[in-house]
């Protein structure tokens, strides 16, 4: 593999979405077919979740590998051979954030789904369920508090 210039990673890192990913949309895409409504990228509470269903409560965001540190160890942070400190940090500090938001959303009545990009790839329907019984769950415990 050759050694891509300075110029070249940088141009490839500005292509990168922070949003309207394809794991997002392939889970979207799933979603709506079942008939749940959601919101994008919601920003009225903590953490900007992917997908929102701010009715009953209920977060999902869509965690690619990389930027949120999936298997992160030792090891991993051998992986970096330029600039390893600065990636280092920012993994790091995105595992925090991550664990902070699902923290913060919680005490304010939230339930938090977190799914890896490759298990959206590998299992988009068992995805999908588990948001469907969550969303569900989260309808009837409302209507049951109401009564």
């Amino acid at each position: 593999m050759s050694k891509k210039s300075p110029e070249q990673v940088s141009y490839n890192m500005s292509r990168i979405k922070n949003k309207d990913s394809v794991i997002e949309n392939l889970l979207r895409k799933e979603l709506w077919k079942t008939g749940l409504r959601y919101r994008k990228n919601y920003g009225k509470v903590t953490g900007k979740p992917d997908i929102a269903f701010p009715g009953v409560k209920v977060a999902v965001f869509c965690d690619s590998e990389f930027w949120h540190g999936f298997g992160w160890n030792d090891d991993k942070k051998k992986e970096f051979k330029t600039n390893s400190e600065f990636w280092i940090n920012k993994i790091e500090r995105n595992i925090c954030r991550d664990r902070e938001v699902t923290e913060l959303l919680e005490q304010e009545g939230w339930v938090v789904l977190r799914f890896w990009g490759k298990e959206i790839k590998n299992n988009t329907n068992e995805c999908v369920s588990k948001i469907v019984n969550t969303v569900n769950n989260r309808k009837i415990k409302q209507l049951e508090e109401r009564e």
